[in-house]
């Protein structure tokens, strides 16, 4: 593995690339990368980058976000299939539709979500800055889209405003039960739940922290607790032991694997570099100008 991880650095070096692994990838992807985080925060992160091409370890709406945020840039997807359940769950001409039925509202679009329905919405947001974009707005009706459970948590938080939540969610997040919550803290009673607002409400309702990726990541380095129970996809377990290798993390469920997630491998990446032309993520132009305003409107908004 050494070897192959020395082949890919070479070739990142040769392509002037920069590969990005998100926190729900593989370990031996994530040890791999010059960048992990969340979705958006490492396009973000590349945008600022010199490097030609992006290497993007991740599924395909990440893709489209560094595609969106650096036109200038050659975005890479390594495994080409994989997508995510949620942002399937809408397209462009659903939300026209549905725009249609609440005219006077705003559209808020997370951001795993579709190059398409970005471009369609008013602004983005993502699981950390959510409720803060809503609160930003001057509409009292809000198209929320496409995750139900993340609207429930902006709801419960901007109860001043109309959440109209779009019937997606994320599958991975959407099987953790209360039930399993119950019977984790019944194993680890001195544990800290974390789960992440992907969940359904009901699970949220049971959690001593609700925070996106790299908001757990925050979070338990800042805790003086030494057990955390996490209520997310398996693989932020790693880059959590990593960051806190004295602390102790526990998956409230093993079975939360995102498939798509753990599909690239360190050969994928290898294969990406070498012919990058059959998996580079294009966004059409007047598509991307559209979402950037959205994700623009988004990063302009002061932090809380």
């Amino acid at each position: 593995m050494n070897d192959l991880v020395a082949q890919i650095h070479e070739e990142l070096e040769r392509k002037n690339a920069v590969l990005l692994a998100h926190n729900y990838q593989r370990p031996e992807v994530q040890d791999a990368a010059d960048i992990t985080g969340d979705s958006l925060e490492l396009s973000i992160k590349a945008s600022h980058t010199d490097a030609r091409m992006i290497i993007f370890c991740g599924v395909h709406f990440m893709a489209e976000s560094a595609a969106i945020l650096s036109p200038d840039k050659q975005v890479v997807l390594p495994r080409f299939e994989a997508g995510c359940p949620m942002a399937d769950m809408i397209d462009g001409p659903s939300l026209v539709a549905w725009k249609k039925d609440h005219p006077d509202a705003a559209v808020v679009t997370y951001v795993n979500s579709s190059a398409e329905v970005k471009a369609l919405s008013d602004i983005c947001c993502t699981s950390a800055n959510a409720v803060t974009v809503v609160r930003s707005l001057s509409q009292k009706k809000i198209i929320f889209t496409p995750d139900k459970n993340l609207a429930s948590w902006v709801a419960r938080h901007v109860p001043e405003k109309e959440i109209i939540p779009w019937n997606g969610y994320c599958p991975t997040h959407q099987k953790l039960t209360p039930d399993e919550v119950l019977l984790a803290k019944r194993r680890y009673p001195n544990a800290l739940v974390m789960v992440h607002p992907e969940c359904r409400p009901e699970v949220v309702d049971l959690a001593d922290a609700v925070k996106s990726t790299s908001g757990m990541l925050t979070f338990t380095s800042q805790s003086d607790a030494v057990e955390f129970l996490v209520g997310t996809e398996i693989g932020l377990l790693h880059p959590l032991s990593k960051l806190n290798p004295e602390k102790k993390f526990y998956p409230i469920k093993e079975t939360m694997v995102c498939p798509n997630m753990k599909l690239t491998t360190l050969p994928d990446i290898l294969s990406a570099l070498k012919n990058p032309g059959r998996s580079t993520v294009r966004v059409p132009d007047d598509i991307r100008q559209k979402a950037k305003a959205a994700l623009d409107r988004m990063l302009e908004i002061p932090k809380d």
